[in-house]
């Protein structure tokens, strides 16, 4: 860049060498209103300031310096010791007489610093004659972005444009754009916004669709031609970055052929918005319905103050002004320059600086440029002195950091026969309807979405937001491509018309397509055309080269099966799917309901049955336990015990038992499981059920790497993608691949052989499955593992505006009805078969859904045993704690109580009751004589040990009978009837044989 403007600068030097006679004469200005004698302790120091006399903003910005520095010097003179002498020189609207003012004013006059020129493109050339003579270069209009990365002697004290870009994107992003068109002039300072602009827009999802160059010295007729070309496009949002002459030329071409109409939008940066008070109604009428950006300047009554004193000052030497008002760059002239004078002050000033000049009494150094210019030697210092100054100025505050005057507030108009503010736009927070003070959440929320502005009228007078982009106007009808394929017509289908010789395309897709377009908010017309070679009767390629017809611009879309890949999205752009995604796998099914003999063992899992079986055996355990003592049903030798008490437990399973329960407590038991065996069976019977008649298929493959192992064959679709998932994911090879047109194809290659070119499984995605299984789903079922795929999507070139809207639209037929009835025209309701997604669970009933019921159970019978052992143990409290044989051992006292624990209880109201039924009426006393043999009627037929011969009331014989372990030992022996023999009931002789026998 250095070497570049070096070059130029070689180039025009004998130009500017030329001109510098032309030069306009020096204008000192001085304070008149100091003595002499103030005058006389002053020092001047001279100030070059570049203007375009022939233009209005040249004369502002002049009679602003003017003004800040009589004011400055006459509010402050006495504490000033320095006066800048200002020397102005005419550009006169030329980059090369902007050059030659700066040279000769650095040359000659021995300027110490120059303010100005007014525009960028002049800019350009004087920044580098103050980096090479170290003189400050202060501008307070040129904008452009590249100028500060010249040189470090140039200062911007006005809002570079890349400032702006950041507002731009935030008007864009709120109301939802997605492309914008710049135009913008071929210099400078058009080119130096466009990259930033880019960059912005790409940060908030827009992007620049084309870019619109228009010259400076563009006629009219080249002006037309390109927006007639702008006309042809989409885009219907224009960012307009242009000088104030060729922007007002632009706006009333673009009324004159129809572009400032409903749909459109225009935008126009800071710079022509600043000046907007400057143009003509003609064109301020051309102009309604434009978005402008405008810097910000706060009211004060400072600046009320200056405005009424500048327009005063300004008609008085200005007669035909009558209509230019003054605007920020005025403003940041007047602040500029008083910037100037404090820096002026500071260095001149300061102590070091002075015995410097002392010591030399120049200002400028030598030829040492090499253009005839010297380097200044207060350059350094007065740089450094005004990247220091910090001030509140009538357009805000005044900081230039790193040499540019700090980024403010913007604020948004909107050109409605006047300018009409409707919001503003802070670094900080974005776009605000007000200025406000915001809490601290609300400060850091981003710009979202919806637009934080005022109601805005659009150009046409349109209070609806243009949408940003139109079918262009040299295309009448959208060109939809749409696949030629064989079977599965379904979801697409040409036809051609023998006689006509005109195609038609009917199928799901299509209808989908059609319902989208009628749920856009605006009509869209089009065509649809068939993928195929020019006899009509194959396809021109695969879906592959279809898509690739709209990335070379052959087609507008693509309608059709066409899956959303990524691949394929690297070059179009796609829609919502509006079908369900995934590559699934089919398979053949078998049956298998008569292949298992051990097939009711299923219903239950093993913990269930081993639980199930121990609780049967629990029972029949607790209810003998609660029984035997008083039911004759439970009594008989051991063995048959043992079967009773099972045959009752299990005979329950079927509420077959027909054994007597006596006992409160083994009712009560019965009762709770008979309510878990009700449960059990019932649910063994559905279980059993289910597994016999619901459940009798099963997918012959379930494992994709079975079917890789086995060499097993499989198919796909002719020309889909999955042809690649199967090679390059799953690891297929060639040969094992088999190709099907249509679902009849598909079935005839599952009932073929291996040998004969047959398949174990199909792959596609899931739309062709489930139409598939519709047709066939007796023969077929759907298996893991599913791929995840986009869906069917609709195709667009990348960056298409109709992207956005046919996204929204496919969700709003979605929800509706009208999805559902275009599946049911197409494909059937399928209420014949069941839903693919649904698998049967297979999954045995286990012990986690039971394990409450066996709890109840479970506690019910242990709570009825213990009250029954505590009651029994209560009943017979003396065995233990009798004091009339304290030496008998306490094993011994156990084994009389389990013996007793396992006799009749003939106290119990069922023996007692079959007593005095049987018509016996001897008395206890008769069966002991008839025990020791002093009956004649005994049967026993052993001889009776004398120890139990001599039993008698005490304890301790007791407990001597038992020890004897003599069978003959009867029942009479215990405590319970000792103790009751007076008393006893009558005991017939079968009872006695049946006590001895028990014992």
């Amino acid at each position: 860049m250095k070497k570049k403007a070096t070059n130029k600068l070689v180039l025009t030097s004998i130009t500017i060498s030329l001109l510098v006679s032309l030069a306009t004469r020096p204008v000192v200005l001085s304070d008149n209103s100091a003595g002499a004698e103030e005058n006389r302790s002053t020092e001047a120091v001279n100030v070059g300031v570049i203007v375009d006399y022939e233009r209005w903003v040249g004369k502002m910005g002049l009679s602003c310096i003017e003004m800040a520095l009589s004011e400055l010097y006459a509010s402050r003179g006495r504490y000033y010791k320095t006066r800048l002498v200002i020397h102005t020189r005419d550009s006169k609207k030329d980059v090369i007489g902007a050059a030659a003012a700066a040279l000769d004013l650095i040359k000659n006059v021995e300027v110490q610093a120059i303010i100005g020129p007014v525009q960028s493109t002049q800019a350009s050339f004087v920044v580098d004659l103050g980096e090479k003579a170290k003189v400050p270069i202060i501008s307070y209009s040129a904008t452009s972005s590249s100028l500060s990365i010249k040189t470090s002697y140039f200062f911007q004290a006005t809002q570079k444009q890349t400032s702006q870009v950041k507002v731009i994107s935030s008007i864009v992003q709120a109301y939802g754009w997605k492309q914008v068109v710049p135009i913008y002039v071929n210099n400078v300072y058009g080119e130096g916004l466009i990259p930033f602009l880019n960059d912005a827009l790409q940060d908030v999802g827009a992007r620049l669709s084309y870019r619109s160059v228009i010259s400076t010295s563009a006629s009219d007729d080249q002006i037309l031609k390109e927006l007639y070309k702008l006309m042809t496009m989409q885009t219907r949002v224009f960012v307009v970055h242009t000088d104030i002459t060729l922007g007002a030329r632009i706006f009333t071409k673009a009324k004159e052929i129809g572009m400032m109409e409903q749909g459109y939008v225009w935008i126009m940066t800071n710079v022509m918005t600043n000046f907007l008070s400057s143009f003509d109604s003609s064109v301020i009428g051309s102009m309604q319905g434009v978005l402008g950006i405008k810097t910000y300047v706060p009211e004060t009554k400072a600046l009320n103050d200056f405005r009424a004193q500048w327009n005063q000052n300004f008609r008085q030497k200005n007669a035909k002004a009558y209509d230019v008002e003054l605007n920020v760059y005025g403003l940041w002239a007047y602040d500029t320059a008083k910037a100037l004078a404090i820096a002026v002050e500071k260095v001149w000033t300061n102590e070091t600086f002075i015995a410097l000049r002392n010591i030399s009494s120049t200002t400028f150094s030598g030829n040492s440029t090499g253009f005839g210019i010297g380097v200044s030697q207060n350059g350094p210092e007065l740089h450094k002195a005004l990247s220091e100054v910090r001030f509140k100025g009538l357009a805000g505050d005044f900081s230039l950091v790193n040499g540019q005057l700090h980024s403010t507030t913007f604020e948004i108009i909107n050109i409605i026969n006047e300018e009409r503010r409707v919001g503003f736009w802070k670094p900080e927070s974005g776009l605000e309807k007000s200025l406000e003070t915001k809490t601290s959440t609300d400060a850091i929320i981003p710009v979202t979405s919806k637009p934080n502005l005022e109601s805005v009228i659009w150009p046409g007078k349109s209070t609806s937001v243009p949408k940003g982009w139109e079918i262009p106007t040299n295309r009448k009808k959208l060109k939809i491509g749409v696949p030629k394929k064989e079977g599965f017509e379904e979801f697409v289908g040409v036809k051609l018309d023998p006689v006509t010789n005109i195609s038609t395309v009917t199928g799901f897709c299509i209808d989908v397509f059609e319902a989208v377009m009628k749920a856009l908010p605006y009509s869209v017309d089009y065509d649809f055309i068939p993928f195929e070679k020019p006899d009509g009767k194959t396809a021109a390629g695969t879906y592959d080269d279809l898509v690739d017809q709209v990335y070379l611009g052959k087609f507008d879309a693509v309608v059709g099966d066409t899956t959303i890949t990524a691949n394929r999205s690297m070059y179009v752009d796609f829609t919502l799917p509006y079908t369900e995604s995934g590559v699934s796998m089919m398979v053949p099914v078998r049956d298998t309901r008569s292949k298992n003999a051990w097939v009711f063992l299923k219903p239950l899992t093993r913990d269930l049955w081993v639980t199930s079986a121990c609780f049967f055996v629990f029972i029949g355990f607790v209810v003998w336990v609660l029984e035997h003592r008083i039911n004759e049903d439970f009594r008989g030798p051991p063995s048959y015990q043992i079967g009773t008490s099972f045959w009752f437990s299990f005979s329950t399973m079927v509420f077959a038992h027909k054994e007597r329960v006596i006992s409160n407590l083994a009712r009560f038991v019965v009762v709770v499981w008979i309510f878990v065996v009700l449960i059990l069976t019932q649910s063994y019977t559905a279980s059993l059920t289910s597994l016999l008649t619901v459940q009798q298929i099963q997918p012959t493959i379930t494992d994709v790497k079975q079917l890789i192992m086995n060499n097993e064959s499989v198919g796909y679709i002719d020309g889909s993608f999955v042809h690649g998932i199967l090679l390059k994911h799953l690891g297929f090879s060639e040969s094992q691949l088999r190709i099907y047109k249509s679902p009849e194809e598909c079935d005839e290659l599952f009932s073929k052989k291996k040998a004969d070119g047959g398949i174990t499984a199909a792959f596609d995605e899931y739309p062709y499955m489930k139409f598939l299984l519709a047709r066939y789903c007796s023969k077929y079922t759907l298996v893991e593992p599913t791929f995840k795929t986009g869906g069917f999507g609709f195709i667009f070139p990348k960056g298409s505006p109709l992207v956005s809207d046919v996204s929204r639209a496919i969700l709003t037929v979605t929800e509706e009805k009208t999805m559902k009835n275009i599946e049911k025209k197409w494909f059937g309701s399928q209420t014949s078969c069941p839903d693919p997604n649904t698998q049967v669970s297979s999954n045995s009933l286990g012990l986690e859904s039971f394990w409450g019921l066996f709890l109840i159970v479970g506690i019910a019978s242990l709570s009825a045993l213990v009250i029954y052992v505590a009651t029994f143990l209560y009943e017979h409290r003396q065995v233990f704690f009798s004091s009339d044989t304290p030496a008998v051992p306490i094993w011994r006292r156990i084994c009389l109580v389990l013996r007793t624990l396992d006799q009749k209880d003939l106290s119990s109201h069922t023996f007692r009751k079959g007593i005095s039924q049987s018509g016996d009426k001897r008395t206890h006393q008769d069966v002991v004589d008839a025990v020791e043999g002093s009956s004649p009627g005994s049967n026993f037929t052993h001889p009776i040990p004398s120890s139990c011969s001599s039993c008698t009331n005490e304890i301790s014989d007791i407990f001597a009978c038992c020890e004897d372990q003599q069978e003959t030992c009867f029942t009479e022996c215990n405590t319970e009837s000792l103790s009751q023999a007076p008393s006893a009931p009558e005991i017939t002789h079968e009872h006695n044989q049946e006590t001895l026998r028990t014992h």
